[in-house]
């Protein structure tokens, strides 16, 4: 082992050190124990760490999200805005498999966005689903019951009926929502758009196609562009979520918590499994 080697990376002569960023998984509020969503509670240390990383001339993110809690994606897209801006740090965002609603959202925190020519990109639109079970109830003889104070409380309840003015106040709320994310995108990309009538009607498009639209700026792979522009003694240095060897987080959850949860959660958990690999499966993933 020659002796540079265990020297701080900022001692050793010509090695350049990226923190490297991952933001993976469904975009959602940080829920219950099982959950493996994508939140600003979930990443936020970790992008403080990786931003704090004086010597490093850029922070690398790694994006794979199909869709996600519009809230929590301005939430992180915000915080990395945020920290570039305090450490004057350029922001490189690489896609994985997807960047598509609230994970390209995200992506567009990049000063510029890298992907595969075969991953996916866009779905600039607003989406809401669900299920109802009003005629189930029925058949199994159980009794919904519902007291409210307020006319509206009730609203979208997916035990009853929908109700025509229901629908009309969703979709007026999905409509803002993609009002803003409309601006985001135009805010983002600027003058790099190649605006295309399809471009903020949900339809997504690889990589390649989505260069071409200005929605990312090249195609390429992270290891591959950051030894290119930063000379072959780059080092990529991931950084993630600290763990003790107890197996707590840096949030306080520790395995004893997801224990004591496994017979409560095991219902809720395997439903939510299901939707998520339901959106991943919508882009063919």
């Amino acid at each position: 082992m020659q002796l540079s080697a265990l020297l701080p990376a900022r001692f050793r002569s010509g090695e350049v050190v990226i923190p490297v960023v991952r933001l993976s998984g469904v975009i959602a509020a940080a829920g219950a124990p099982f959950s493996q969503s994508l939140s600003l509670a979930s990443c936020a240390a970790s992008l403080e760490r990786a931003f704090e990383i004086k010597a490093a001339p850029v922070v690398a993110l790694v994006v794979n999200s199909p869709v996600g809690s519009p809230v929590q994606s301005r939430l992180i897209h915000g915080r990395i805005r945020e920290l570039a801006r305090k450490h004057g740090k350029k922001v490189l965002v690489f896609v994985e498999d997807v960047a598509a609603s609230g994970g390209y959202m995200i992506a567009l925190a990049g000063d510029e966005i890298i992907a595969d020519e075969s991953s996916i990109i866009g779905s600039i639109g607003v989406i809401s689903a669900g299920f109802g079970f009003p005629e189930a109830l029925q058949k199994l003889g159980i009794e919904r019951r519902v007291h409210t104070s307020g006319g509206n409380k009730s609203i979208l309840d997916p035990f009853q009926p929908e109700k025509p003015e229901d629908i009309v106040h969703l979709k007026q709320l999905q409509a803002q929502i993609h009002a803003m994310f409309i601006d985001m995108v135009k805010a983002g990309r600027g003058p790099r758009l190649v605006e295309d009538k399809d471009m903020f009607t949900g339809m997504f498009w690889t990589g390649s196609r989505a260069r071409q639209m200005g929605l990312i700026d090249q195609c390429g792979l992270l290891g591959k562009v950051i030894a290119e522009r930063y000379g072959d003694k780059a080092k990529l240095k991931l950084v993630a979520p600290r763990r003790s060897l107890l197996g707590r987080t840096q949030f306080g959850i520790n395995v004893q918590d997801l224990a004591s949860g496994l017979v409560a959660g095991l219902p809720a958990a395997a439903l939510a499994a299901l939707e998520e690999r339901a959106l991943w499966q919508r882009f063919g993933m």
